[in-house]
């Protein structure tokens, strides 16, 4: 699975900061990484709120996100290379101060780098894939890649062709798969628009229904 480097420009202002965290989980469920969700939205969050508490509302700055070897980095940009961010320890009863802590406390690493006219603040969470572009054990996968075995004889070159063409012939066996499984209905008398609409909708409830689903056209 490629995971590719992707950015988002927007203006740091409270009422962002869900739209921000929003596509951030989309795209870490279309990468696979909807376990590191939660703490990957939490940790955008507090770099978001930091540059509108020290720098300021309305400032213009990106959110980059990539795969750093197996982990996920995530870098917020923003124009203001004074306002460094740091790591406190706040009393109990103060209402300020606990972001950088939090960060720190979800992910393997944090820090700042200052590029020019550019300040980054980036962190980076321990993922579990064993490479960049693996994926997390499941059993589920484990299963379809058994019977995906059965067909590499047609597309023996599934697994070692480069890039886009090692993906077209990974996607090719699995229509074959599902094409032979809907003869195999057909030929019991059943229903493949049904056991299709009841597996799409299985799917969609294990990825919590948050954009995961994969669309079928009539």
């Amino acid at each position: 699975m490629p995971r590719k480097s992707w950015d988002l420009h927007f203006r740091a202002e409270p009422q962002e900061v869900a739209a921000v965290r929003r596509v951030l989980r989309l795209h870490l469920i279309t990468w696979g990484l909807d376990a590191i969700a939660d703490e990957a939205q939490l940790c955008v969050s507090e770099l978001v709120t930091n540059v509108i508490t020290h720098v300021g509302p309305g400032t213009p700055a990106v959110l980059v996100v990539s795969m750093r070897g197996v982990r996920l980095r995530i870098e917020v940009h923003d124009p203001d290379t004074r306002a460094l961010p740091v790591l406190t320890d706040p009393a109990p009863d103060a209402e300020h101060g606990r972001g950088m802590a939090l960060v720190a406390a979800l992910a393997d690493r944090w820090g700042v780098q200052l590029r020019g006219d550019l300040k980054v603040t980036w962190c980076e969470l321990a993922t579990g894939l064993t490479a960049p572009d693996g994926h997390l054990p499941d059993p589920r996968v484990t299963r379809a890649e058994s019977v995906l075995s059965l067909y590499t004889h047609a597309w023996p070159h599934c697994s070692s062709a480069p890039g886009r063409l090692g993906a077209t012939l990974a996607k090719e066996a699995v229509i074959d798969a599902v094409t032979d499984f809907l003869h195999w209905l057909r030929a019991h008398g059943w229903d493949g628009d049904e056991v299709l609409d009841l597996a799409q909708t299985r799917f969609e409830g294990a990825v919590g229904g948050r954009g995961g689903g994969v669309g079928r056209t009539e």
